[in-house]
């Protein structure tokens, strides 16, 4: 039986901005771009969160939530340095590290290096270690995999550890609503909800070939989570081949000029998001998913990386004018940047552009 922690760091880039600075401490802070620059939330503090502030958010809507939120330029030369940190101190005790983000990632302690027997003792030992070390604090959660360990983490934030016992794993996920499952989305929870499925006692009625017929591959993994299975592993050479971001809505959406402002706010995410990992990409591709379901991708590759959030804006905007179907409502929009790049890295030789349909 696998021993597996998810250690999460605490609303860490507003956590790091509170730390470096006293007087950003106890207030609502957020960082990100400011209203006027159209920007999105890439953290908020849990005094913002008290509003129903939260990452992803349009910096618009943040404010409207809290006027006195204070913003906060990015710094991601400094998170990637406590990023740093908090992974050696993950390293004392095993190999099978999984970064998921600069502020998450996945340990398989099952045979560990200081050869502690108890999962619970050595994540307890990494969350002092934090502390003490970045003046942070850390979620952890401790279970026999990766789906559980995730779930456990989020269940007392922030400075939480819980663990899911071998014992306990059936009937906690029994009781879980459905959508607070790690890996099921907001549109995915409401087609859930249409069919019955609302919480993990519903899904665990399901028959695998059904879940497949009703949601394709991924039902394979929604009936092994249902009976708190996961059987994948704790990977440490994981490579990222792509960075991106997309929003389901509440409401079906209908018109380029409101899906062109949304499109505004999940450019800014990916641009955040390739600044924290120190990446660009030649090819960007445009998810939308409409109303009943239906799917289209459609992707560009250019000569010059893209990096900035006004080309990646720009390109995006292109490829959603040329394929949209403005006849149809959108229930979900995303872009993601593959061929991706380090920044420091040579540049790639790319000759061509071109436009793929799926």
């Amino acid at each position: 039986m696998r021993k597996i922690l998810h250690v999460d760091m605490d609303a860490f880039f507003a956590s790091v901005e509170q730390r470096d600075n006293p007087r950003l401490r106890g207030k609502p802070v957020v960082v990100g771009g400011r209203p006027e620059q159209r920007g999105a939330i890439a953290a908020a503090s849990y005094e913002a969160r008290q509003f129903g502030v939260f990452s992803a958010m349009p910096s618009r809507v943040a404010i409207s939530k809290c006027r006195d939120l204070v913003f906060v330029k990015p710094r991601f030369e400094v998170y990637r340095e406590v990023s740093g940190q908090i992974r050696e101190i993950f390293h004392q005790f095993t190999d099978l590290v999984e970064p998921v983000s600069l502020d998450e990632a996945y340990l398989d302690v099952t045979i560990n290096k200081p050869q502690i027997l108890s999962a619970m003792a050595i994540a307890h030992e990494i969350k002092q270690l934090i502390q003490q070390e970045t003046h942070l604090t850390a979620s952890a959660g401790v279970s026999i995999n990766k789906f559980l360990a995730k779930m456990a983490s989020g269940l007392k934030k922030p400075d939480s550890l819980s663990l899911i016992a071998p014992h306990q794993a059936v009937e906690f996920v029994k009781q879980l609503p459905i959508e607070q499952f790690h890996g099921i989305g907001t549109v995915t929870a409401t087609k859930m909800h249409q069919l019955g499925i609302k919480s993990g006692a519903d899904l665990l009625q399901w028959s695998e070939q059904a879940l497949v017929e009703k949601f394709g591959k991924v039902g394979h993994y929604y009936y092994g989570i249902a009976r708190a299975k996961d059987e994948r592993q704790v990977n440490p050479n994981r490579i990222r081949k792509s960075i991106g971001a997309e929003r389901s809505f509440y409401e079906d959406l209908l018109g380029t000029r409101r899906l062109a402002e949304e499109l505004e706010n999940i450019a800014n995410m990916v641009h955040h998001r390739l600044a924290e990992s120190q990446r660009s990409g030649y090819t960007l591709t445009l998810k939308i998913k409409y109303a009943n379901y239906q799917q289209i991708t459609r992707s560009q590759t250019v000569r010059d990386a893209l990096n900035g959030v006004d080309e990646i804006l720009e390109l995006g905007r292109e490829l959603l004018l040329t394929h949209v179907d403005e006849q149809q409502a959108v229930r979900l929009l995303g872009l993601t940047i593959s061929n991706l790049v380090d920044k420091e890295g040579s540049p790639k030789q790319l000759a061509f552009e071109f436009d793929h349909q799926s």
